[in-house]
């Protein structure tokens, strides 16, 4: 697979794209005046802890408290008796100055997630001052080149003994040299981050690094073919950066200098629309439906223009599997989190039933978000989670929509008609009008005094009071008003 990274930079925006054979499936989105969250370590107070709730509320400078449960807490003096429960109440209290970390930035109404267990990603390693364990990356497979990573991270003398590390997966072709080279890195980011006694509380003490040189720290794999970034700015930054931390990654980084500009180049512009429509079209004419709401997102699988060459079932079988690929796909562009639904389309086979699993779970093995699927329900239904840490790409790009309030659907002109006919009657009985001028958008005024022209006579012949109608340019079909003259 080759992968190619973009980098858009402007004064009020990065934007990252990230193509795999061609094909964009990452955008990372990061603004000038409103920079992700998560990575930060701040100096935080706890201002509320709630037993309830097992969790407490701390101050740590934004608008909205930030939000701490007890199971992210890492206390070295909590029970060693891993049976017993500790409590939010023991390790917590209102009023203490705590070192935390931001797991998630606030997602719509909800602010913060925080954690104590902080963790420092460098190049090859995550440092891990509050844990006491090795681990290396599952996506390193081999148990032998699993336990020589592990021994070689045993052997620096400059590793800090009694906190954690996490070998990852770029480690796997590091020398002992380049990992030496890490650690002592980490160690002075660590000395300067735990140097917080002259720090006020609510303060940022450590801010991760911007998303342009995040991608060569995060994104870069044995698969990249090229970085390119259409700053020279920019190019000569990511490359100082390369040569000092991550040298192997240099070579990739190039600077894009045409006049065309480079998302427009590689089609991504149409990708990131196509990524906002509700309507994603299958190669083979099917298509999905994709409804992202507070509590879940639903994707429905429908057959479309693709009618097959054998048989029913053999067509079901064929959308659900390209369907598969291309909702691992959307989930990766869209950046969905939280609960997904997936309606296939119902299966009658169950060893079609497992293939359509296995190229789902497959397909999202190249996802960076952690991910769980369920097994097909009763009902033809696959349930699965994946990790929300930041928005979504449309919570990203969108607001909600001022004419029907985000209900995605806005009422018909005949029923604000109807609307406006019981409105005219209260107003009629409640008050001695000599006259009622009607305020309405052009379809409502028109489908008045067309289509329903005969019921509004019968309307005014009722009442008895003459009834004007006047348009109103800035009025959205649902918006009225009867005026009393």
């Amino acid at each position: 697979m080759s992968k190619e990274i973009l980098i858009n930079m402007t004064p009020q925006e990065i934007r990252v794209a990230i193509l795999e054979n061609g094909m964009l499936n990452d955008l990372y989105i990061e603004r000038s005046r409103s920079r992700g969250l998560v990575g930060n370590v701040y100096k935080g107070k706890v201002v509320r802890v709630l037993p309830g709730m097992e969790a407490a509320f701390v101050e740590i400078g934004l608008e909205k408290a930030a939000f701490l449960h007890v199971s992210d807490i890492a206390d070295k003096n909590k029970k060693q008796n891993s049976n017993e429960t500790v409590h939010v109440g023991q390790v917590l209290r209102e009023g203490q100055e705590i070192l935390v970390q931001v797991l998630k930035d606030q997602l719509g109404t909800k602010g913060a997630r925080l954690t104590t267990n902080i963790t420092i990603p460098s190049r090859y390693l995550v440092f891990m001052p509050n844990a006491d364990n090795i681990g290396v990356s599952s996506r390193i497979e081999n148990e032998e080149e699993r336990l020589r990573l592990k021994n070689n991270l045993l052997e620096q003398e400059h590793r800090i003994e009694g906190a954690g590390y996490i070998l990852r997966t770029a480690a796997e072709v590091a020398d002992k040299e380049a990992i030496a080279s890490d650690i002592k890195y980490l160690n002075r980011l660590w000395d300067n981050i735990n140097n917080t006694a002259e720090v006020k509380a609510g303060s940022i003490v450590h801010r991760d690094l911007p998303l342009f040189l995040r991608v060569l720290r995060d994104m870069v794999d044995e698969d990249i073919e090229v970085i390119r970034v259409d700053s020279r700015e920019t190019y000569l930054s990511m490359l100082e950066f390369a040569e000092n931390y991550v040298p192997e990654v240099a070579n990739f980084i190039e600077h894009y200098p045409g006049e065309r500009p480079v998302f427009d180049l590689h089609g991504v512009e149409d990708e990131i629309q196509k990524g906002l429509e509700r309507k994603v079209q299958l190669k083979s004419g099917g298509y999905l439906i994709i409804d992202q709401t507070e509590a879940m997102t639903t994707i429905d699988v429908n057959t479309g223009a693709f009618v097959g060459s054998r048989n029913l079932e053999e067509t079901i079988f064929k959308t659900n599997l390209e369907a598969a690929q291309g909702i691992a796909r959307q989930l990766r562009l869209r950046n969905l989190g939280g609960i997904v639904i997936l309606d296939f389309i119902d299966m009658l086979e169950d060893e079609h039933k497992r293939q359509v699993m296995r190229a789902l779970e497959k397909a999202l093995e190249k996802d960076h978000a952690r991910t769980s699927i369920s097994e097909v329900s009763s009902l033809g239904l696959v349930e699965m989670t994946r990790k929300r840490t930041r928005e979504s790409l449309e919570h990203v790009l969108c607001g909600t929509c001022p004419t029907c309030d985000g209900r995605g659907s806005i009422k018909t002109a005949e029923t604000v008609c109807y609307e406006i006919f019981r409105e005219i009657l209260r107003e009629a009985r409640q008050f001695d009008a000599r006259e009622l001028l009607v305020l309405a958008g052009q379809d409502v005024v028109d489908l008045l005094v067309d289509e329903e022209s005969s019921s509004l006579a019968e309307l005014e012949g009722f009442i008895g009071i003459p009834i004007r109608f006047q348009v109103e340019a800035m009025f959205t079909q649902e918006q009225y008003d009867v005026v009393i003259v």
